[in-house]
């Protein structure tokens, strides 16, 4: 399950981190493995995911996704030590590239190469992962450690996962990371673009099959017309964005929320399974949060079934 800025925003809602583990431990009452934080301008999300995770202990925890510009990797990987150290190896490291369009005017610095700074920010960020203190010297970034970035109960390694869906960042997430998050890439894109280019990039690095979690936006509901309209609102800042036009295209539709699944639990399962069909590890759901909860604990109810 995905937890991102809508639930953030909760009307009446008086405390997020109290209101985060409420729904955890909800989840994983329904078989949910895994709770998911997108990050904004508003909460930290391996801050979040940290506590969340430290106070359900049978939960898993992630980031979906931290914009790598403008954090430097060196305060990144701080961050997910400590909290692979508070959820006791439960945490996964989800990155992106961002949007340009966005990111660039919100914090006013230029935005380097992006294929160029994606690789040269996970080339940085592995050994920081694992407490080694080598330096690094590249084109867009410098990392140069001043004492020692070991932490003590980071470990197992931890899991990082790119969000992407074009070519070559997908190559570049095959070789150098542990998988993606592609998120409104329908099942055929999946499986005709995205498993295959990062699972043959993680081959020829002589990397293990790479980890692929499908965001998917699905509810299950007796109205799925109302929960088309909901949805639609909050996923049409992703239409403006030129890389998601492109994989949503791709799928042969025309917006992003015509990638909704929606309906009664057979039709959501079913829905859901196209993706596990098509090459994806793991299926997370978003946009629950936009649902009362019935529809939420229906939704989540599916995972049992998967």
């Amino acid at each position: 399950m995905f937890l991102g800025g809508t639930f953030a925003q909760e009307p009446g809602m008086t405390n997020l981190v109290d209101r985060a583990v409420e729904l955890a431990h909800e989840v994983v009452g329904a078989g949910v493995q895994t709770v998911w934080f997108g990050q904004a301008s508003d909460y930290d999300a391996p801050q979040l995911a940290a506590l969340v995770g430290r106070a359900e202990p049978r939960v898993h925890v992630g980031t979906s996704v931290v914009p790598m510009y403008p954090r430097h990797p060196l305060l990144l990987a701080a961050a997910a030590k400590t909290a692979q150290a508070a959820t006791a190896g439960r945490f996964r490291l989800g990155v992106g590239l961002g949007a340009r369009t966005v990111l660039e005017p919100q914090f006013g610095l230029a935005y380097p190469p992006q294929i160029r700074h994606l690789r040269e920010y996970l080339t940085a960020l592995r050994p920081l992962l694992d407490g080694d203190d080598s330096v690094f010297e590249g084109e867009t970034l410098a990392s140069r450690p001043v004492g020692s970035t070991a932490v003590a109960g980071a470990s197992p390694a931890i899991p990082v996962l790119v969000a992407a869906m074009g070519p070559r960042a997908l190559a570049a997430a095959g070789e150098l990371a542990d998988g993606t998050i592609p998120f409104l890439a329908g099942p055929r894109t999946l499986a005709e673009r995205i498993v295959p280019v990062i699972t043959e990039a993680a081959a020829a690095a002589g990397r293990p099959a790479p980890q692929i979690v499908a965001g998917v936006p699905a509810v299950v509901t007796d109205d799925a017309a109302a929960a088309r309209e909901r949805v639609s609102a909050a996923l049409g800042f992703y239409d403006s964005i030129p890389s998601y036009r492109k994989v949503i295209a791709t799928e042969g539709l025309s917006r992003a929320a015509d990638l909704l699944v929606a309906g009664d639990e057979d039709t959501v399962v079913a829905g859901l399974r196209r993706y596990l069909d098509a090459g994806a590890t793991e299926v997370m759901l978003t946009h629950t949060d936009l649902f009362d909860a019935e529809d939420r604990a229906r939704t989540w109810s599916v995972a049992q079934r998967l």
